[in-house]
């Protein structure tokens, strides 16, 4: 099973990337670093298309069978860097795939709008969004960053296998499907 996640912050040392380096390390899973990889503004001029940067995100995507999406909240929303980087792709990159959301906010109650704005944004790319989404605060880590209380863990641990079990969900759906259909 193939899963994606994309690490969002566009900073280098932020929460986001500290979340996704956990998440990666435990389950395996390749990581989009969008604070390492350099995307220029998205302008819908053909030339883009041809940068390797976009062509690596975009491969990346479109061979996922699912994605976990990691934002932080900066003014009630995703990242820039986030939705720049969303703007390069399309539907092929997402249908019919399971994706999970999280975000890691400032403490309190942040994050939520963060993660409505990419469920709205992702829908229009015609992902399938769990339902199930997190908000990691600032004292949900420890030692000094690289892990995750034992709570906090668990719920990771939950979105997890809830997306694994979508993902293959969908698979089967879509072997059957296809295989009904010819």
């Amino acid at each position: 099973m193939n899963i994606v996640i994309v690490n969002g912050s566009p900073r280098k040392e932020g929460r986001t990337g500290k979340l996704s380096a956990i998440i990666s390390k435990k389950y395996n899973i390749k990581t989009i670093d969008l604070s390492e990889l350099t995307l220029p503004v998205y302008n819908g001029q053909e030339d883009q298309n041809e940068l390797a940067n976009i062509k690596m995100l975009r491969a990346e995507l479109e061979n996922a069978d699912a994605m976990i999406v990691a934002t932080p909240e900066y003014h009630g929303g995703m990242s820039g860097a986030l939705k720049n980087a969303l703007d390069f792709l399309g539907s092929k990159h997402f249908k019919d795939k399971p994706v999970a959301l999280m975000a890691v906010s400032g403490g309190g109650k942040g994050g939520i709008n963060a993660l409505n704005n990419m469920r709205i944004v992702l829908r229009a790319l015609y992902a399938n969004v769990l339902s199930k989404q997190l908000v990691i605060d600032p004292t949900d880590f420890i030692q000094g960053g690289i892990a995750l209380a034992e709570e906090s863990s668990y719920l990771v641990n939950g979105l997890i296998q809830e997306l694994k079990i979508y993902t293959q969900l969908t698979k089967k759906l879509n072997e059957e499907w296809s295989a009904s259909n010819y």
